[in-house]
């Protein structure tokens, strides 16, 4: 299974016959169009992205939850493909937002088992991490069309998501927001945890136990791969880095990561955007 990583929490899934996305954002636009502008898909770069890497068998387009950084260029990507896209209610009003037909969407159900191809897909629900300053409408939904382009403050959160991915005789879990719900985890394993780590550095000491315990010790993973650490104002021309400082050290959060797993025997790479790896 080749599993491609796009920054943030965009992944696609490759068993050689199919293709999923779980989430789709390539497009980044900056901190300063955030705050004041707006910002259509790059078709540009999203061409180029899904030329280089032969995203010509995609099937599906799972929504974790529907900020821009999560699900802007979904509806661009499934237009170009004719993917099915999978959300919430608000995912929906952006595939609309779109113009994707209403055959080519499946407003999800949580707890419900997907089969696409070689995969089953369980969406579980799930809660986002704690709110800040520029990210504080969780709970919000977009309840009508959202046409590009829109102010990239429209893409309300609009519920959240974790993703079971059984497929090849692996289990994926993908978890892209850091925070847990207790118990949620419970009778799942899985063999690779894709595990959103925004906003752990600046965790206390017991929630970052308590949140181990609910997500890598619950799962017995025997490999973790950070996800949503990288800075999503930066675009995918140029070099990867963390985080803005003011927000989070991404080094910190990497130490922290890396302790946890190593504490635990656990296996933890580093999955750099626009790379691959076989799992």
């Amino acid at each position: 299974m080749k599993v491609t990583f796009f920054g943030t929490t965009t992944l696609l899934f490759d068993d050689g016959k199919d293709q999923i996305f779980f989430d789709a954002h390539m497009t980044r636009p900056s901190l300063m169009k955030y705050i004041f502008g707006s910002q259509p898909t790059d078709k540009e770069l999203v061409d180029e992205m899904l030329k280089l890497h032969k995203v010509d068998r995609l099937r599906a387009i799972f929504a974790s939850h529907t900020h821009h950084d999560h699900v802007m260029d979904a509806p661009y990507i499934a237009s170009q493909t004719g993917a099915v896209i999978y959300g919430s209610s608000s995912a929906m009003n952006v595939a609309r937002g779109g113009d994707i037909p209403e055959e080519q969407m499946v407003e999800f159900k949580s707890n419900e088992t997907y089969e696409i191809g070689g995969f089953r897909i369980k969406v579980i629900p799930s809660i986002h991490s704690k709110p800040t300053i520029i990210n504080n409408d969780l709970g919000q939904t977009i309840d009508a069309p959202l046409r590009q382009p829109s102010k990239l403050r429209d893409y309300k959160e609009g519920g959240s998501y974790d993703f079971y991915v059984e497929a090849e005789g692996k289990r994926i879990m993908i978890r892209p927001s850091f925070n847990y719900i207790e118990g949620q985890m419970d009778g799942y394993k899985a063999d690779v945890l894709f595990l959103g780590v925004a906003g752990l550095q600046k965790a206390d000491e017991a929630t970052e136990k308590v949140f181990y315990e609910e997500t890598i010790d619950k799962l017995e993973p025997k490999l973790v791969i950070p996800v949503h650490w990288d800075n999503f104002f930066s675009p995918l021309s140029k070099p990867a880095v963390g985080m803005p400082k003011l927000v989070e050290k991404t080094e910190i959060v990497f130490f922290k990561l890396a302790k946890a797993c190593e504490a635990r025997g656990v296996p933890c790479i580093v999955q750099i955007p626009r790379t691959s790896v076989e799992i």
